[in-house]
């Protein structure tokens, strides 16, 4: 069975972080691992604390995993502090993972800044340049490129897309989200024979208030599908019409915004 391993928080509700990654990755066919940066006290209406581990601790976790269930591929969420960030890209390096997809967790979609501005600095020269693909949302997306552009249509997410690739050498898929063109992505790089990509992913409008958790249920998604030896295109489009499926479903828990349906599939 091929393997991954998520490095993200835990969410005490399951929707997001890493209860969301493990059942993303489990249904998308392959053993799920994880490293935990942080414990948070979060559930649907918002998050009420946050523990963090230390970076002495999340090495543990990940040479605890790596030496003994190798991944073959490791996906990255949301890393609060320079710190951490810097201890994971350090084990990429000493462990030599590979197939590493970074979600740059850094604003929310309401434009919420979600880490300081030197750990965003840290993500940007330490983290990123290891990628071999990140998913930033449209705000990510914008601070990536230091503002330089604002992303208001399709046009303006290749552009951003492309200068992230220019400036980091690594694949980089922009989430499009509701806020431009109902939840088309566009993906931007080269593969490992060093062709061009330039996709774009259409995603079907779905009237589903109930979005905790998407961006880690795509990253987690299209790093099971890399796992299992798909090609980035097939990967992502995959993870695609997994995301589709489990906001399809109609889950509808708790009184904010809900999760997915993670394991919809068990009931098709």
């Amino acid at each position: 069975m091929k393997t991954a391993m998520t490095i993200a928080g835990s969410d005490s509700s399951g929707g997001a972080g890493i209860q969301a990654d493990i059942k993303t990755m489990t249904m998308n066919g392959v053993y799920a691992m994880s490293a935990i940066t942080a414990l948070t006290a979060q559930n649907t209406t918002g998050v009420f604390d946050v523990l963090e581990v230390t970076p002495d601790f999340l090495h543990s976790q990940i040479k605890a995993n790596v030496t003994d269930i190798f991944p073959d591929a490791v996906k990255t969420g949301m890393v609060s502090s320079s710190a951490l960030i810097e201890c994971i890209s350090n084990c990429v390096k000493e462990f030599k993972l590979k197939n590493l997809i970074v979600d740059p967790v850094m604003v929310a979609t309401s434009g919420a800044k979600l880490i300081s501005e030197q750990a965003v600095e840290t993500l940007k020269t330490k983290l990123l340049p290891l990628a071999d693909l990140i998913t930033p949302n449209i705000p990510e997306a914008e601070c990536l490129v230091d503002n330089r552009i604002k992303i208001l249509t399709s046009d303006d997410m290749e552009k951003a897309a492309k200068m992230i690739y220019e400036e980091f050498g690594c694949n980089v898929l922009v989430k499009g989200g509701h806020q431009i063109n109902e939840a088309s992505d566009y993906l931007y790089g080269y593969d490992s024979q060093g062709n061009s990509i330039s996709t774009w992913y259409k995603g079907r409008r779905i009237e589903n208030s109930n979005t905790h958790g998407t961006g880690c249920t795509l990253s987690s998604a299209i790093a099971a599908n890399v796992a299992k030896g798909q090609n980035l295109n097939d990967a992502v489009k995959n993870a695609k019409e997994y995301i589709s499926g489990a906001l399809e479903a109609m889950l509808n828990l708790g009184k904010g915004s809900g999760p997915l349906m993670h394991n919809y599939k068990l009931f098709n």
